[in-house]
């Protein structure tokens, strides 16, 4: 993306809607772009968008961070979210040789100045295997973890090889829980605080789990606007472009938007019955028409794994606020922050991590 387009986001923007905004830079490598255009684009940004409380995110391999970019970062206080898969020899197998060492080459870079850097870890049908490596990588080198489940390549002449099974991830979800509760003062997993949330507060709190239509946008190098960014690159999802400067009317005339929408009155049909529908709302609409070539067959594939996490996260909320008054019995000892055990659990997660 050139500085004119920028330009032009800006113009869009103006006239567009008065919502608070976050620009993140995904998509490609946006390094490439290089210090002088961000010098540049986040002024641009920044006061063309003062009014709506503009702020920064960037998704980033690293492998092009700098010192210079890196001060340009932190000036404007931008996250950056980074992929690793775990220990050196796991990560390297998955994305190539050599990934680990110039992914963290360049983290270290994003440290000395300042940025905070999350890494994404990526659990395919192989990694899993080595989820307890996983993990102890993590828990040893990071304060954070955030994963996401491997679906089948949509450009690949074997689209499922590493794809990882709806049943495998929900099983990797509910052990992702238990140690995250064994360890819960020296890590945090972000997965399962955004799916506890959502089931104590009854909506959807990060992308994947919420009525994304219509609030959350991706343009293109070119300036055409997709739903979202992972649409970005597919014509048949183009919404609009931002030099033509289109308006909520414009936009919901396309067949994407209408597509977006389609799956929406899909889930409040379909899923109508399910008890995680106000938070869940069918998953990921990327997830559940991309890779059927744009119809509406289904919610996001891995619904079974989302129903068990929901599932165990309710049943251990009610059984450590509840469990032993229903049994009439009483439970001595026994804390709503608490297992039966007295070891940490859903309740201490959520308390600590609102506090």
């Amino acid at each position: 993306m050139n500085i004119e387009t920028v330009k032009e986001v800006v113009k869009w923007l103006r006239n567009f809607r008065d919502d608070p905004v976050t620009f993140t830079f995904h998509g490609g490598e946006p390094l490439l772009a290089g210090a002088d255009f961000y010098r540049d684009a986040l002024p641009l940004l920044a006061e063309g968008s003062s009014n709506r409380k503009a702020a920064f995110a960037m998704q980033s391999n690293l492998w092009k961070m700098t010192p210079e970019i890196a001060q340009i970062m932190a000036e404007y206080n931008i996250p950056i979210g980074s992929s690793l898969d775990g220990p050196e020899e796991l990560t390297d197998f998955q994305r190539g040789k050599g990934y680990f060492d110039k992914t963290i080459k360049g983290y270290e870079i994003a440290k000395e100045n300042g940025i905070d850097v999350r890494f994404i870890c990526t659990f395919t049908s192989h990694s899993v295997n080595f989820k307890e490596d996983i993990f102890n990588f993590f828990l040893e080198n990071f304060s954070t973890l955030k994963l996401h489940p491997a679906l089948p390549s949509l450009r690949d002449e074997n689209p499922g090889k590493w794809a990882l099974p709806p049943e495998k991830y929900g099983e990797l979800l509910i052990y992702l829980l238990d140690k995250y509760l064994e360890n819960i003062n020296d890590i945090e997993v972000m997965n399962i605080d955004h799916l506890c949330k959502c089931y104590f507060t009854g909506r959807g709190t990060v992308c994947t789990y919420v009525d994304c239509m219509g609030d959350t946008f991706a343009v293109g190098p070119e300036g055409s606007i997709y739903p979202c960014y992972r649409f970005v690159g597919m014509p048949e999802y183009i919404m609009g472009n931002v030099y033509a400067h289109p308006g909520m009317e414009d936009l919901s005339r396309s067949d994407a938007w209408k597509l977006m929408f389609e799956f929406k009155d899909y889930v409040d049909r379909e899923c109508a019955d399910c008890t995680h529908i106000k938070y869940c709302r069918g998953g990921c609409p990327y997830n559940a028409i991309a890779p059927t070539d744009g119809e509406v067959k289904g919610v996001d594939p891995h619904c079974t794994a989302y129903k068990r996490i929901f599932k165990e996260i309710s049943d251990r909320a009610n059984n450590e606020m509840f469990g032993g008054i229903e049994m009439g019995m009483g439970m001595p000892g026994l804390q709503p922050d608490s297992d039966k055990d007295g070891k940490p659990g859903i309740m201490a997660l959520m308390m600590k991590r609102t506090s």
